[in-house]
């Protein structure tokens, strides 16, 4: 059994600054992530994507941010299982909780916070019905690494702000770029749009609007998709394809979280945002997107706040007869468990001249 002070669950951006915070106030922590690697969304979904509003950052790409995380909490040693999902909550007479997996690793904790973002997310697929035999075989529903499509033959389907993004960078690596969308009105932001007509005009992009992509074609690999057009005079368009992209969004869903006795509102979980962002059941905080109260931003820069404050509040769960005395890094450094130490350099001045 992996015993730590805090378990975390959910090793995305939030996630992984709860590890810094709660380092800095000498708790040790452990995480859980269903996903292979640390890093949530920012590593599944959207690694090459820049993020504009992290202080200090004026762009900043998402894998970047993960990259700079996983090095600024390095001296807290963190443990993570991950590729396992938490599976289930146990609480124990003396307060602390057992979170066990679904591979059957177990967790022993006196204090557990979710930080699952919006929890595990699912690709709304289009209804193809030969499409799963093609998945990670020319069909994709993120865009991990843009350099997989370069002179590649590309279809993107979907009419949102990621369809119209991907197609606008993707149109100066791929060597073709078609975005299909069943309408003729985009979902988009205005900009997105107009870069996108843009690069039509260029013929950078070939837009195939009133239509969809209705199936798909090939051996062990994807060759062809086909296009069916609402204009019964074109009918259906067998189109020669490297790649098809659908990109109609992604289903969030807590999974076995919500079935944890957790106070849940439109998918999220209700917490006290006066105090320290703690959930109905003492000891088990929510922060990040997973979280709801009033006023909630859904921001990565509000989950670094709100870790910030748990961890206090944790603190105090785990030390009741301690106090601790909050120390700025610019006073005391931050000193990692790994005997390692970051502090300011100090000037010693033996006089001062008038």
């Amino acid at each position: 059994m992996i015993k730590t002070d805090i378990l975390i669950i959910g090793a995305g951006p939030t996630g992984l600054f709860t590890v810094f915070e709660a380092g800095l106030l000498k708790l040790k922590t452990h995480l859980i992530d269903a996903l292979p690697q640390p890093g949530g969304q920012c590593s599944e979904i959207y690694p090459k994507k820049p993020i504009y509003d992290i202080p200090a950052f004026p762009e900043i790409l998402a894998g970047d941010l993960v990259k700079n995380l996983m090095e600024q909490i390095k001296p807290f040693k963190p443990g993570f299982t991950l590729g396992e999902r938490a599976e289930t909550l146990e609480k124990l007479d003396d307060g602390t909780f057992i979170v066990t997996t679904n591979k059957g690793t177990q967790h022993h904790a006196p204090v557990v916070v979710i930080a699952g973002g919006l929890g595990s997310f699912e690709p709304r697929k289009p209804p193809i019905p030969n499409i799963a035999d093609f998945e990670d075989k020319g069909v994709s529903y993120f865009i991990k690494d843009p350099e997989v499509y370069r002179n590649k033959s590309v279809v993107i389907a979907g009419g949102g702000d990621s369809a119209l993004d991907w197609a606008i960078y993707l149109a100066d690596v791929a060597a073709e770029v078609a975005l299909v969308h069943r309408r003729e009105e985009f979902r988009g932001a205005l900009d997105s749009v107009e870069r996108v007509s843009e690069l039509a005009k260029l013929g950078k992009i070939e837009m195939i609007t009133n239509a969809e992509v209705v199936g798909l074609k090939g051996e062990d690999q994807l060759e062809q998709v086909v296009i069916r057009h609402k204009d019964n005079a074109r009918g259906e368009e067998f189109r020669e394809v490297d790649e098809f992209i659908p990109l109609f969004g992604l289903s969030p869903k807590l999974g076995p979280i919500g079935s944890w006795g957790l106070e849940i509102e439109k998918n999220a979980i209700k917490v006290d945002n006066s105090y320290d962002y703690q959930t109905n059941i003492p000891g088990v905080y929510a922060i990040g997107d997973v979280n709801t109260y009033k006023g909630k931003l859904k921001l990565i820069l509000s989950g670094f706040h709100e870790a910030a404050i748990m961890c206090q509040s944790a603190y105090q769960r785990i030390y009741p007869d301690k106090k601790y005395v909050l120390k700025y890094t610019t006073v005391g450094g931050v000193e990692g468990f790994d005997g390692t130490k970051k502090v300011a350099k100090r000037e010693v001045v033996k006089s001062i001249s008038v």
